[in-house]
């Protein structure tokens, strides 16, 4: 009985060799239209102010552009503490903060799921051991963030916030006031384009239902931004992240106006794309 399903098997490779051929061919041929795609796209003339931030946007471990963007923003206003914050981080292999651990960073994760913390021990516990890295299994809440940082040892000073964990981002962000990052990356609801400022009713428990019901619009995130002594100086192409800077630093060397009306991006998650060899982790010796 066996060999007659093996003898199946092997009459079907041919075909079997076939769709993935094709399969191979329609992946290579999304990649180029999506090039394509984006190259059209930074060619108007919304992109050529060259303090604009997408075309210096990079994959390493970043879902998106983050990479490239943060390494810009760095760029131009230096890098002071080398220390960074991630709340909603997965299984650590694809965030905003991990290429910046690779380069020498330190910092805290936060991160509610157990299946991901196991993973998080298993790929960086060369990190974990040599103290580059704190990990934290929670569920973040507006009323417990604080207190978890502090618990953590997160000073308060510190170069770059992250914050990504669908739902509730934008009421995570106005709970961490005391907390004074120079960077902060928040992931904004790109269905609401200006000048909606909508925000999500906070419900401390509730998780992402994966609809369109999450988070905030950039309108709203550029006025609590604004709020907490931030300015909004850019979106990635994709429409998913929006990055700040405090109103301290050097402002002039970023597109004004700080406005989601100057920086909105629509959703065009379609061009979210993991490009290169799977990722990994080694702790260099910088």
């Amino acid at each position: 009985m066996i060999t007659d399903w093996l003898k199946r098997i092997f009459r079907r490779l041919p075909v079997l060799r076939e769709m993935q051929l094709i399969l191979g061919h329609i992946s290579v041929t999304n990649d180029i239209c999506r090039n394509i795609y984006r190259q059209n796209l930074l060619s108007r003339e919304k992109y050529q102010d060259p303090r604009k931030l997408n075309s210096f946007e990079a994959q390493a471990f970043s879902q998106n552009g983050e990479d490239g963007i943060l390494a810009e923003i760095f760029r131009r206003i230096g890098i002071d503490s080398k220390i960074f914050v991630e709340l909603g981080v997965g299984d650590g292999l694809e965030n905003n903060t991990v290429f910046l651990l690779f380069q020498g960073w330190r910092g805290f994760w936060i991160e509610a799921d157990a299946k991901a913390n196991k993973q998080i021990t298993k790929y960086f516990s060369d990190s974990i051991s040599a103290d580059k890295l704190k990990v934290t299994q929670s569920f973040v809440t507006a009323e417990t963030i604080a207190a978890t940082l502090e618990n953590m040892g997160a000073p308060k000073r510190i170069d770059l916030l992250s914050v990504d964990i669908d739902r509730n981002t934008y009421h995570i962000w106005a709970a961490l006031h005391a907390l004074k990052p120079r960077v902060v990356v928040v992931e904004y609801n790109a269905s609401f384009p200006p000048p909606v400022d909508w925000v999500i009713n906070y419900q401390a428990h509730r998780s992402w239902d994966k609809s369109m019901y999450f988070g905030a619009s950039l309108k709203a995130f550029e006025r609590l931004g604004r709020s907490l002594g931030y300015e909004l100086i850019g979106c990635d192409i994709s429409g998913t992240n929006a990055f700040f800077i405090h109103h301290s630093e050097r402002l002039d060397l970023f597109a004004h106006p700080f406005s989601a009306e100057n920086h909105y991006e629509p959703p065009r998650y379609w061009m979210v794309h993991r490009e290169g060899h799977p990722r990994s982790f080694t702790v260099l010796a910088i």
